[in-house]
């Protein structure tokens, strides 16, 4: 085997060795200082986001993603079971899909008096961008 393709071999206490292999033309300082980065295909569709439970019910949301792009977000699922749940969703869901369509990420900020809600639509919101290959 020549050199260029077996470039270290090291004898682990007696008991085997470790080769690492490189193609031929590279040599090690190469590789070490190579990274190769996969970059994601920009999807289209719609993704659904994990359900997450809060304190007060499971948050969940869905994100339609165009070439790349966040272009509607939607919490299908958000507790309702209060008069409270009720008041402080019907705010706190539309502020935070407004955030999404701004950021165009997962970087959004809390919704003061919704927390709860807030941190289970995060949660699901990471979970639906990971599905169209966005963060």
């Amino acid at each position: 085997m020549t050199s260029s393709k077996l470039i270290k071999t090291a004898a682990l206490f007696g008991l085997g060795s470790v080769a690492t292999f490189l193609p031929a033309g590279i040599s090690a300082a190469d590789a070490a200082t190579t990274k190769t980065t996969k970059v994601p295909a920009k999807k289209s569709g719609t993704f659904l986001g994990s359900a997450y439970m809060t304190h007060y019910g499971a948050v969940q949301v869905s994100v339609t993603v165009k070439s790349g792009k966040i272009t509607k977000v939607t919490a299908p699922v958000y507790p309702v079971g209060t008069f409270r749940d009720q008041q402080i969703n019907s705010v706190a869901i539309p502020l935070l899909e407004q955030e999404v369509i701004q950021a165009q990420s997962s970087m959004i900020n809390n919704i003061s008096g919704a927390s709860f809600t807030a941190q289970g639509f995060y949660m699901s919101l990471v979970s639906a961008l990971g599905k169209a290959g966005l963060k």
